[in-house]
């Protein structure tokens, strides 16, 4: 998987876009394909485009996607929905995620309008699983500097994680402040990777730019695209005094109608000084007779700017201009990322190129690949709570964002005072079913598949006032391809039907069910916590065998760890020697899978437990699938954590079934039933390809035996 580095300032004014130029230009000299994305935009200059992303299309042949805007990012934060927009963010990385080893993305530089900027920039690091790279400037002592630098990496700690892996000092004046920076950063755990010299030549804008910031008339454009302002002189005194201030790379600022320094900078030019520009101020043009005098120094390229402000205020106006390269200004641009790039540790560089040997799926990662994996598919969910509020809405939400077309059953009434309370209208792609007008025609149906049970017609009629069996009779006709059932309803009720029509499906031992748990910086597995109330050894690892696959089926590496109040040998009992030979049977019906048990809960999850109890498991201290053996642990630890931690639990999900049959929890929230609605639309897709893929085998097996 490619890696993704987040850069992100320690404070203000820290040269935060030139360390990215410098990143992006030092992996490309060692081959390593990068590529770029700043989420969300901080135009330079107040408005116009976000000046990194301009940037970066400028200096090298990169395209990043548009970030999104200031105003976005405000209305997603006032309205509590970050997380929505970092799914978007997700979305939008994906293409740059998809043609390169190394994505850096540019975080956000704190700011009046942007005081908020630490807060996404550890959501971006959250959201798209990135290792951080602090950027601090010179200025202070080193101790000063280490510790500001190090409060900014606590906020990427969470336990023994840590994201930050180097900080680079931008505009450092000597090598023996650079070793300074380098041993106090040491002494707070944190890496210098890149100490970048100061190099005043780099901080000069070109008289365009200033000519762009203060809105000045050009009397005379001249070479203003590439002369450079090295400083700035205001001509106050007579002649001999000032001439000491017209100097190479000077602006030089006087009102206009002082005819002698306009004269005497002329003259200086015709002698070989290399101004870079005359300001004229308090809105005086030059006399004619003294601008025709001028024009051999004119020829030169001198530029000649008029502001209307006085004198003094147009030199506040000038110091105050945005020192940030322009987006326009392509040397500028490339001899910064230069700077920087030769600046950066290159042993570093190359540990960058090498693919991580294990990533993390964030929350908002696993958002976007199962509402993208829906769409792709495009299935047809029943919902047998067709009128039920949540259930309209998630509806609705589902069919608009493409990720599946929905049939609700419930009576058309039902279905439009539903609407008509929520403010809502019916769109293409949902299908209403009235059960009173369609149960007799399952009848036979309901009667054939359950005659070994004695059904009648009377029963089946009676039970097909459930729209739970409806709609899972509809489930195994082929009408719909998912089934999700329990705003209103409980688990059993939801899961019976299915069990007596749908069965399992080939090669599974029993329905199981898992729950992705969406931690903080990942998603993990957790099975079986809502089905099974004491597994036996072989339905233990039948569990974890589903449990993995649905994990690899969403984007997570399936690493399993068999749970149990002992790890390894430490403990003994029954209980410890179910879950030894449910990781035995597991083990010797897939070996390429890394399993282990029996481990507690913190060996399996964090590593310094794991280094101590189980040092040499494939899984200890990096479990993304936990399973817990039986119902009652479980069920009591996603419930903890759910509520104890403050974390989305998106489940439970069905496995094991020949066709999917997803359960809600009755507090569950929109959101919650429009992720189960895509889980359930991609379990389908998946069904169905397994089932082509077998009916692809079968077919090959016959051709062969009849050739």
């Amino acid at each position: 998987m490619p890696r993704t580095v987040l850069v992100v300032p320690t404070g203000h004014g820290v040269g935060l876009t030139s360390v990215c130029l410098g990143l992006i230009r030092a992996l490309d000299r060692i081959e390593v394909p990068a590529g770029f994305y700043k989420p969300f935009a901080q135009p330079w200059h107040g408005t116009g485009p976000d000046g990194s992303t301009a940037l970066v299309r400028l200096i090298g042949d990169l395209d990043p996607p548009d970030p999104f805007s200031q105003s976005t990012l405000d209305e997603a934060l006032g309205l509590g929905r970050i997380d929505e927009l970092m799914e978007r963010v997700v979305a939008t990385a994906s293409s740059v995620l998809a043609t390169c080893d190394v994505v850096i993305v540019e975080g956000l530089v704190p700011g009046p309008d942007q005081v908020y900027s630490q807060r996404v920039n550890l959501a971006l690091a959250k959201a798209l699983d990135a290792d951080v790279v602090l950027v601090a400037a010179a200025g202070g002592s080193a101790d000063d500097v280490a510790a500001e630098t190090s409060i900014v990496a606590a906020t990427y700690r969470a336990g023994e994680d840590v994201r930050v892996m180097g900080t680079v000092v931008n505009r450092v004046p000597s090598a023996a402040d650079a070793e300074a920076y380098a041993v106090a950063l040491k002494a707070r755990g944190l890496a210098l990777v890149g100490c970048v010299p100061l190099n005043p030549l780099l901080a000069h804008a070109r008289v365009l730019d200033l000519a762009r910031a203060l809105g000045a008339t050009a009397l005379a454009e001249g070479d203003w695209a590439s002369r450079r302002i090295s400083g700035t002189a205001i001509l106050a005194r007579s002649v001999p005094g000032l001439l000491s201030a017209i100097e190479d790379g000077r602006l030089l600022v006087f009102p206009g109608d002082r005819s002698d320094a306009l004269m005497a900078a002329a003259l200086a030019v015709l002698g070989g000084t290399r101004i870079a520009a005359i300001l004229l101020t308090a809105g005086v043009r030059p006399d004619p007779e003294v601008w025709e005098l001028m024009r051999p120094a004119l020829d030169t390229g001198l530029p000649v700017l008029l502001v209307e402000s006085m004198t003094y205020g147009a030199i506040s106006e000038v110091l105050h201009v945005n020192p940030e390269v322009a987006i326009d200004d392509v040397e500028r641009a490339g001899d910064v990322a230069t700077a920087v790039a030769d600046a950066l540790d290159e042993g570093w560089l190359r540990q960058l190129g090498d693919a991580a040997t294990h990533r993390r799926l964030s929350p908002a990662a696993f958002r976007y690949r199962v509402a993208s994996m829906a769409s792709a598919a495009r299935k047809r969910i029943v919902l047998p709570e067709g009128a039920e509020p949540r259930t309209l809405q998630a509806a609705i939400e589902c069919v608009r964002r493409g990720i599946a077309d929905c049939v609700l059953l419930a009576s058309p009434a039902e279905v439009d005072r539903g609407l008509r309370a929520l403010g809502l209208s019916l769109v293409d792609g949902i299908t209403i079913v009235d059960p009173a007008a369609v149960a007799e025609s399952y009848v036979p149906q309901l009667v054939a598949l359950r005659a070994h049970k004695g059904m009648t017609e009377g029963m089946a009629r009676e039970q097909l006032g459930d729209t739970v069996m409806l709609g899972t009779l509809m489930l195994q006709a082929g009408e719909v391809d998912g089934l999700v059932s329990g705003a209103v309803h409980t688990t059993a009720h939801t899961v019976r039907p299915a069990l007596q029509l749908i069965k399992t499906a080939p090669g599974a031992a029993l329905v199981s069910s898992v729950f992705f748990m969406c931690l903080p910086d990942q998603v993990v597995v957790y099975g079986d916590c809502a089905v099974n109330p004491d597994p036996t050894a072989a339905q233990l690892a039948d569990i974890a065998l589903q449990s993995a696959a649905s994990a690899e089926l969403f984007g997570i590496e399936p690493r399993v760890a068999m749970l149990s109040y002992s790890t390894g040998s430490s403990g003994e009992g029954s209980d410890v020697q179910k879950v030894v030979e449910a990781t035995q049977i597991a083990r010797s019906l897939r070996p390429s899978l890394a399993i282990d048990g029996p481990l507690q809960y913190d060996a399996a999850a964090i590593a310094s437990v794991a280094k101590s109890k189980r040092p040499d498991s494939p899984v200890a201290g990096r479990a993304t699938v936990f399973i817990f053996p039986d119902l009652n642990t479980g069920n009591t630890t996603y419930k903890a954590v759910q509520r104890g931690a403050d974390v989305i639990s998106v489940g439970p999900m069905l496995q094991g079934l020949a066709k999917p049959v997803n359960d809600l929890s009755r507090g569950a929230l929109v959101e919650d039933i429009v992720y189960t609605i895509a889980l359930t639309a991609v379990q389908a897709a998946a069904g169905a390809a397994s089932s082509a893929a077998a009916a692809d085998a079968v077919s090959g097996a016959q051709l062969g035996a009849t050739v």
